[in-house]
């Protein structure tokens, strides 16, 4: 395996990680937001607040649970992809030694 596909390979693992941890702190984000919003609007019943409501409770509420735990995916996705650049890494000073 050559030294700079693994580090590629570490690379893409850090962005996607980072994707996934992004998309889930959304999604968590939304969640709380929209579970909040008809408890906030019940205290006034004027008809702006009705149809702000509707609209709202027509979007899809993302799952908290399953939001919470890709968090935690992405957070082990990206430690085992910065240990495969240290590898990497470590392998390229290795030769860099053997070499010199």
């Amino acid at each position: 395996m050559e030294i700079t596909s693994a580090l590629n390979s570490g690379l893409q693992g850090l962005q996607n990680a980072r994707e996934t941890a992004e998309k889930s702190a959304v999604d968590i984000a939304t969640s709380t937001a929209l579970n909040t919003e008809p408890q906030a609007s019940t205290l006034n019943t004027s008809e702006v607040n009705t149809e702000v409501n509707m609209a709202s409770n027509t979007q899809e509420v993302p799952d908290l649970n399953q939001s919470i735990v890709n968090s935690k995916v992405a957070e082990y996705q990206a430690k085992s992809s910065v240990e495969v650049i240290k590898s990497a890494d470590d392998s390229l000073g290795t030769l860099l030694d053997v070499t010199a």
